[in-house]
């Protein structure tokens, strides 16, 4: 009996699955790069649509109902009809989500590209805008289904998890724990975002999101720009939760690149300056939400194989030193622009 479900997950699985929707794969498949789902790019026997190869993205089992990943489709096929550069699922026999072998499934067409040059001003300042441009169809309506970037879920609930499973060593979880709960504090627990200005400043407004903008997730094209890619990750959330991802080096590189980014999202939207005072806080959840996906998924093969630096006492005291560096930077100035 297999111990986890992507075992299960051979090629002629993948083959199979693209068949049992019409499409037939040349028996060339390259995995891609993806940890939470598995991916393949799988080239074609005939061409669909004017495409060669496709993308086949199996979704973990039981992380996304499928009303919520339904959500996210319609979400990208919004964005395409905005002219935004997504990359959507393909509509095959009137649905976007399949099932085959136990395992929901998509296809989009493939597109290529390299990641984005972050330390050219025009490069982010072209970003700027598409990001400017998915947050105001993001703005149009909400969620019904999909969760909210909150400190609850972001923070609490993986901190507790990790406790319970006894996911961090005797020796230095006391140390991780303390520094944990008091940038849980610091954030504030409950109106995180409502006070992110102040008490009398207005409440941060939320909004579909991308929600995982890192570089990775962004394909340049020379003379075409961006296109955004994987939504798996989108929820609810403040606008800038799409943008500090892009944000690297010390304080000064930092400005210039948030410069360059909102002078070409302030093209197509407002951008709210009091969401700057989120950028650290918003870091600080995304190192401990990280700690605890890792520990989640280590019954998945591929994770020991790709992590294995993770779960050692040296690790964990990383995350400690880690958390020191945020709660300084949370009670530094907000980065402005």
């Amino acid at each position: 009996m297999s111990s986890h479900p992507y075992e299960v997950l051979t090629p002629d699985v993948v083959l199979d699955a693209l068949a049992s929707v019409g499409l037939f794969g040349d028996g060339r498949l390259l995995a891609l790069s993806s940890y939470e789902n598995r991916v393949y790019q799988v080239h074609l026997e005939d061409p669909y649509a004017g495409n060669d190869s496709v993308v086949v993205k199996f979704y973990r089992p039981q992380r996304w109902s499928d009303a919520q990943i339904l959500e996210e489709h319609a979400f990208a096929a919004e964005l395409m009809a905005a002219e935004v550069p997504a990359v959507g699922p393909l509509v095959l026999h009137g649905a976007t989500l399949h099932q085959h072998a136990g395992f929901g499934f998509s296809i989009s067409p493939r597109r290529g590209g390299r990641p984005p040059e972050l330390d050219d001003p025009d490069v982010l300042e072209w970003i700027g805008r598409f990001m400017a441009r998915i947050h105001s169809v993001g703005a149009a309506r909400p969620f019904s289904t999909r969760p909210a970037l909150d400190v609850q879920a972001f923070a609490i609930e993986p901190r507790d998890w990790l406790l319970a499973h006894d996911g961090i060593p005797l020796d230095v979880q006391g140390p991780w724990l303390k520094r944990c709960n008091e940038a849980i504090e610091l954030i504030g627990a409950s109106g995180a975002w409502a006070n992110a200005g102040g008490p009398k400043e207005p409440v941060i407004r939320l909004l579909r999101l991308h929600g995982d903008c890192h570089p990775g997730n962004i394909l340049w094209t020379p003379g075409q720009g961006p296109h955004f890619v994987d939504l798996d990750d989108a929820r609810t959330g403040p606008a800038v939760q799409d943008l500090w991802m892009l944000l690297s080096g010390d304080r000064s590189q930092r400005q210039r690149q948030l410069g360059a980014l909102l002078d070409g999202y302030e093209q197509f939207r407002d951008f709210d300056r009091n969401e700057l005072a989120l950028i650290e806080p918003l870091r600080t959840l995304h190192l401990i939400h990280y700690s605890a996906w890792l520990a989640r998924r280590w019954d998945d093969p591929a994770f020991p194989q790709a992590f294995p630096w993770f779960g050692s006492s040296d690790y964990w005291r990383g995350q400690v030193q880690m958390l020191e560096e945020q709660l300084e930077a949370m009670q530094e100035p907000a980065l402005v622009a």
